[in-house]
């Protein structure tokens, strides 16, 4: 007797036999469900050239896109643009765009959209810190609706990258102050996801947007839980009220380390690109002689600080690169722990314990200041008590100061109000570095907030940008390296691992170079496993 499946296709068979086994298996890709990210950090806004914070930026590369992004290998690949030509001179880059693409409100994303864009960020009245890369565009030119050119008035090698910058709408944001838009807290983008609800200081919530041009997301809704305490934030995830955050080291080797953990959460650990670092005021005038700004290295154990606080997991920090950039300077050797070669230092400038209080003093000042950081970050606090430690050993007096994070970034930091900072900076994958480093760069609200400005630095800058050699470009950035790290303007610290934790009824998740979040709409909940339903 004949089957009625002799007349299918041995391939067909296949699949729909594949397929059952993982329906079986309780693996199927399934739409629905929610995640829930823990966070100590509030996004400060939506609008996505104003967005200098991680939080901020997380949010809007969900509601956003970009006319470009990077792919799970970090190569560059087409996100609203399906294709771009660069002229042989390096001088024009020509976008075609994808047709078909509609803002969350339904509205055609053209190329209107971009013209938008790129005059907001070239405005001196829009309070962006991005404007640097968009600078150095000559003209932009629309020739249809899908179809723009970039003329730039000279050859720029981050140019291509640089419209990574989320596009924003113009039929809705043209009339607007973007420094003040209500569209900061009810955007509209084109992304995978639409915003729903931002409630000040708990959560955010978005939905997942059925008509992506690249696909439905599987996971229904995001919501992003505001959480500034870890501890607090620890006891939400052990509960399963949160699905992802990050851990901490002590959580990562210690307190994950159950049966528990490892049945109902998936851990990682790769590294980051970025550095933790503490930062100047180079306008204080302790601060103004790079002998002391040495001496402060030469009197801080990092190496201390890399067992002690983040128990390995992490590297020391020689400069503005990552050892996994080929802009990094293997031969910048990270200064020593040296405490005597401080405290030479610090007299050479003229530092010194007139009074016996154990104090350096000049000028009749102390020597005496404080760090601000942001509030839940424990690794931050720790490492601070460290460095506060080990620089009274040399007579200099720090104090510490946790500020919660909205307050720290608009308040302290976009204003310069502090005399020294422990941050961190996630860095983009090209390693131009014009917007933190270029001393035109330091308005409110740009990333030069710490004042530098170094002749030599600002002219590699510009080379770096021009040159579209590899080999030529990894010259001046090697040198760039070497300038920063002999000028200390920061405190380089430590690269700290990245330790994401996610609940294991995600599936779909890939490790890759690009971090695990780039196929981030693939991720989905078996329908068996689904907690949550819309």
């Amino acid at each position: 007797m004949k089957k009625i499946t002799d007349n299918i296709p041995a391939a067909f068979k296949k699949a729909a036999f594949l397929f059952i086994i993982l329906f079986l298996l309780g693996n199927a890709p399934d739409y629905g469900d929610t995640i829930v990210i823990g966070s100590i950090g509030e996004p400060r806004t939506l609008v996505p050239i104003l967005a200098s914070d991680s939080s901020s930026g997380a949010i809007c590369g969900l509601i956003f896109n970009g006319l470009v992004k990077y792919d799970k290998d970090l190569n560059l690949t087409g996100d609203l643009a399906r294709n771009w030509e660069v002229s042989q001179d390096g001088f024009e880059i020509t976008f075609y765009l994808k047709k078909g693409i509609k803002w969350h409100d339904g509205a055609p994303f053209t190329s209107k959209d971009v013209e938008f864009t790129y005059k907001s960020l070239i405005d001196p009245n829009v309070k962006t810190p991005y404007s640097g890369d968009f600078q150095m565009v000559k003209n932009l030119e629309i020739i249809d609706d899908y179809t723009l050119k970039v003329y730039y008035k000279e050859p720029f090698s981050p140019g291509i990258a640089s419209w990574g910058m989320n596009i924003m709408p113009a039929h809705l944001l043209e009339k607007a102050d973007l420094n003040t838009a209500k569209f900061a807290r009810n955007p509209i983008g084109t992304g995978p996801y639409k915003f729903k609800l931002w409630k000040t200081g708990e959560r955010l919530e978005l939905v997942s947007n059925h008509d992506y041009f690249e696909g439905r997301p599987y996971i229904d809704r995001y919501v992003y839980r505001i959480i500034p305490d870890t501890a607090t934030l620890f006891l939400e995830l052990r509960a399963q009220a949160v699905d992802y955050t990050s851990l901490t080291p002590i959580q990562f080797r210690r307190q994950t380390e159950t049966e528990f953990f490892k049945r109902n959460f998936q851990r990682f650990n790769f590294p980051s690109f970025g550095y933790t670092y503490m930062g100047y005021n180079l306008n204080d005038p302790k601060f103004k002689d790079a002998r002391v700004r040495r001496a402060i290295n030469y009197a801080v154990n990092k190496e201390e600080i890399i067992k002690g606080v983040l128990l390995g997991l992490g590297r020391i920090s020689t400069g503005p690169f990552i050892p996994e950039s080929w802009a990094y300077n293997k031969d910048v050797k990270p200064m020593e722990y040296n405490p005597e070669k401080a405290r030479e230092l610090l007299k050479e400038a003229g530092w010194i314990d007139l009074d016996g209080d154990g104090i350096l003093e000049k000028d009749g000042m102390k020597f005496s200041f404080t760090v601000i950081t942001n509030q839940g970050n424990d690794e931050r606090r720790m490492a601070l008590e460290i460095i506060q430690r080990r620089l009274k050993e040399v007579g200099i007096e720090i104090k510490i100061k946790i500020i919660e994070w909205s307050a720290f970034v608009s308040e302290f930091i976009n204003k310069k109000r502090f005399e020294a900072v422990l941050l961190g900076w996630g860095l983009s994958l090209d390693p131009d570095m014009y917007d933190i480093w270029h001393s035109s760069k330091t308005r409110e609200g740009e990333f030069n907030f710490a004042g530098y400005s170094n002749e030599e630095v600002d002219r590699l800058l510009l080379e770096g940008r021009r040159t579209f050699n590899q080999d030529e470009r990894k010259k001046i950035y090697h040198r760039i390296h070497e300038i920063l790290y002999e000028d200390q303007p920061y405190l380089f610290l430590f690269v700290p691992d990245a330790l994401p934790i996610i609940n294991s009824r995600f599936k779909g998740i890939e490790v890759a170079p690009g971090g695990i979040g780039h196929n981030f709409i693939k991720w989905f909940v078996p329908r068996s496993e689904q907690r949550y339903t819309r």
